[in-house]
């Protein structure tokens, strides 16, 4: 009951599982990683916009 209240109330924060929390990491990592790669293909493709 008093949980409910609490959300009622505009308390939505409630604590993360280890598993949420190890998933939430991987997708993290994924999207770094992904971010990098597209950094670095743009870098590519700038340094190419004027070579002949």
């Amino acid at each position: 009951m008093e949980a409910g209240k609490h959300r009622l109330n505009g308390d939505t924060m409630r604590e993360a599982n280890t598993s949420e929390v190890q998933e939430l990491k991987g997708e993290n990592a994924s999207l770094k990683e992904l971010v990098a790669d597209l950094s670095l293909e743009v870098r590519d493709l700038k340094k190419n916009i004027g070579s002949p």
